[in-house]
């Protein structure tokens, strides 16, 4: 089993940029896909942006072309670049192995994660 822990979270205003870290611990790292996920207050946790074992990348329809995840097998590590941040991109952020693999139907992730860590604070306001 993968055991998150996020990193990277703060207090940004509108336009800005932050990149968030987790390390996932686990002998399997390398071979699962790897999805970052975020939940904003009163809302459903959504799907933000995956990365397949072999580096495809996948985005939700509201990040893409603003976020970039990528990762670092040796080092255990999957990142999420963010640029171009908006008020609505405020949220806790969380990283987890997706439930299935890594998929983009209808401009959203398919997959939800299969288990969280304690996750990280991202508020973008001015």
């Amino acid at each position: 089993q993968v055991h998150p822990v996020e990193s990277g979270g703060g207090l940004v205003q509108p336009g800005g940029s932050l990149t968030l870290s987790c390390v996932a611990s686990g002998s399997i790292f390398s071979i699962d896909g790897m999805g970052w996920y975020r939940q904003a207050p009163g809302k459903e946790r959504e799907g933000v942006a995956c990365i397949s074992s072999i580096g495809n990348t996948y985005y939700a329809g509201v990040v893409k072309g603003r976020f970039t995840i990528s990762r670092d097998n040796a080092k255990n590590t999957v990142y999420l670049q963010m640029n171009s941040l908006k008020l609505e991109d405020t949220a806790v952020y969380y990283c987890a192995p997706p439930l299935g693999p890594c998929m983009v139907e209808n401009d959203n992730l398919v997959n939800d994660g299969a288990y969280w860590g304690q996750g990280t604070q991202v508020t973008v306001s001015s």
